[in-house]
């Protein structure tokens, strides 16, 4: 009786196992986190985006989900790599596990980007390099967003004509090895090079963060160094350099730039306290975005879109406040 009940038992278990592995076959991993699961009617397309946090990419995303609804044929599972590249290879590699049919990706960094995409390449699936580009971007089915070295160079030119083509200037760096972080920079120290009676006297980086950008500008201000322009990768570095310059008594006298062109940023050009940023089309890069993968992943011909940067300071601002109405 004791031998008939463990057989039972061991029966029971074996069809227990062998149910729940036909239930997993028809259903698609989720990916990991910040990730959902897709269903298998629809195509599926993976997005990796560098972090979900900063006021620019929150507005990318909304414009994502928005033009989804334009293409319910399709799902689609956000990752968020939280500026981290090795958690954004094991997600685009979930992907390819996943057998999506196309991925957008925003690199965290240019170095980990180049072989992220050779290995979606080897996948043989359509990968749109979105927002920020990198060496070896040519390699991905379509690139869709701005050259960053642009908003730099836009940027830094309305500052020396601020300054009359003379002072220091302290540079905010974003996430050091992000592409933005590299030819944002790149860009401001090209004109800086062209002005002999200008000179960069600090640089450091606050990680696209505004609090840090707020604890850097109060360290900045403890050495003494005379600043005339804090030159900031994003606003929102540039709006913690303007809490802490204000508390010092000393934003009257400080040119200050950023650049996105953020609601938040543009309320601060209206008030004069940020003189100069650049808009960077959001809405445009997420819906461009969006529209290219879809397009790839229906095996239909792609080519980059380019989104150009557009300088903002207080004579323009009210058109740009009216895009975020």
């Amino acid at each position: 009786m004791k031998f008939e009940k463990k057989v039972i038992a061991i029966f029971s278990l074996i069809m227990m196992l062998i149910l729940a592995a036909c239930s997993g076959a028809d259903e698609t991993a989720s990916g990991g986190e910040g990730q959902s699961g897709a269903s298998g009617d629809k195509k599926v397309i993976g997005v990796s985006l560098q972090n979900f946090s900063d006021e620019f990419r929150i507005y990318m995303i909304e414009a994502m989900e928005e033009e989804e609804k334009n293409h319910p044929e399709f799902e689609f599972l956000y990752a968020d790599a939280q500026n981290d590249s090795a958690k954004q290879m094991n997600q685009v590699e979930n992907f390819i596990t996943q057998q999506v049919d196309a991925i957008i990706f925003t690199p965290v960094d240019t170095i980990a980007a180049v072989d992220i995409l050779a290995r979606v390449n080897e996948a043989g699936i359509p990968i749109i390099v979105s927002n920020q580009t990198f060496d070896g971007v040519e390699e991905a089915t379509a690139y869709v967003g701005s050259e960053s070295i642009q908003s730099g160079l836009l940027q830094i030119e309305e500052v020396v004509k601020l300054l009359d083509g003379k002072g220091n200037v302290a540079i905010m760096h974003g996430q050091m090895g992000h592409e933005a972080e590299i030819k944002r920079t790149e860009g401001n120290k090209q004109i800086i090079a062209e002005n002999p009676e200008m000179e960069v006297v600090l640089e450091d980086t606050g990680e696209w963060n505004r609090e840090k950008g707020l604890t850097l500008m109060e360290n900045w201000l403890n050495t003494g160094k005379q600043i005339d322009a804090v030159v900031a990768n994003n606003d929102e570095m540039a709006i913690g350099a303007i809490m802490a310059l204000e508390a010092a008594g000393k934003l009257d006298e400080t040119v200050v730039a950023g650049i996105d062109a953020t609601p938040a940023a543009l309320k601060l050009v209206k008030e004069g306290k940020l003189d100069v940023t650049v808009f960077q089309d959001a809405v445009g890069q997420g819906v461009g975005s969006i529209q290219t993968a879809v397009k790839a992943a229906n095996g239909e011909s792609v080519e980059d879109v380019i989104v150009p940067y557009q300088l903002v300071t207080k004579e323009n601002v009210e058109e740009y406040l009216a895009k975020y109405e």
